[in-house]
């Protein structure tokens, strides 16, 4: 869908696989794909093949929730990056699993892990880092961030650094921490930490979060969901019908 392959699955099954997958040492990539991150793999081949290349790929999205559907191909429903810190952080709590948790604005690592451990007390944290914006194009400051994850050894880490600079640096990881989970988790960091504000219940099931995150920050997001991640949107649902119509 859309050029990328969506596994089916709740976010209990999804938990439940990394758990499994960690308890037999075995590490991998969980990506959330999202109308924005399926328009940049629809134009970019490296980008789809960090996609391509994850373990675990769940709709972070409505719309391709709904896409799946007028494809006559239904998923259980969403799976977000900002729910699965949460889920995966309890269940790393229960099996003693270190987390460890890189990325979002300044700070915001280091109240995200309040949070989560305030919620599960036993949940482990290896270690937390909020790295500038730019540093991947700093080979020292680079270094420093691969450096520092590899030296904390954490079992599951969430990576929130935005599509696809996060899912770069987690394939450079993998190679030196096997057995670990890495998530690419975009804003999940700061919505934990509460720096930014998720849309209301309601709203996510309706798929307008991105409207409410649009009236808190219209300078940052404006061009992204209306020029950019809106018509593509559109074109892929109409698409969808048609081909789940005459297929």
């Amino acid at each position: 869908m859309a050029g990328v392959a969506i596994d089916p699955m709740t976010e209990g099954e999804v938990v439940d696989h990394v758990v499994a997958a960690l308890k037999r040492g075995e590490g991998g990539h969980l990506v959330t794909p999202n109308i924005d991150i399926s328009r940049i793999v629809a134009r970019d081949e490296r980008a789809r093949g960090f996609v391509e290349g994850a373990d675990l790929a769940v709709a972070d999205g409505m719309p391709l929730v709904w896409a799946a559907r007028l494809l006559g191909t239904p998923l259980p429903g969403r799976v977000a990056g900002a729910d699965l810190i949460w889920s995966l952080s309890e269940a790393a709590a229960f099996y003693r699993h270190p987390v460890y948790l890189l990325g979002g604005p300044a700070g915001a690592a280091v109240q995200a892990a309040c949070e989560l451990v305030g919620r599960h007390p036993k949940l482990m944290i290896a270690g937390v880092d909020a790295p500038p914006y730019g540093f991947e194009d700093d080979p020292e400051s680079y270094a420093r961030v691969r450096d520092a994850v590899i030296a904390a050894a954490p079992r599951l880490v969430f990576v929130g650094l935005g599509f696809p600079k996060q899912e770069r640096l987690i394939a450079s990881l993998r190679r030196d921490l096997p057995g670990t989970w890495f998530v690419g988790c975009g804003s999940a960091i700061a919505f934990a930490a509460g720096t930014v504000r998720r849309a209301p219940a309601w709203m996510r099931r309706g798929g307008l979060e991105w409207l409410f995150r649009l009236t808190r920050e219209p300078g940052r997001l404006a061009r992204r969901y209306l020029v950019d991640d809106l018509p593509y949107a559109l074109g892929l649902l109409v698409v969808s019908l048609l081909r789940g119509l005459f297929s």
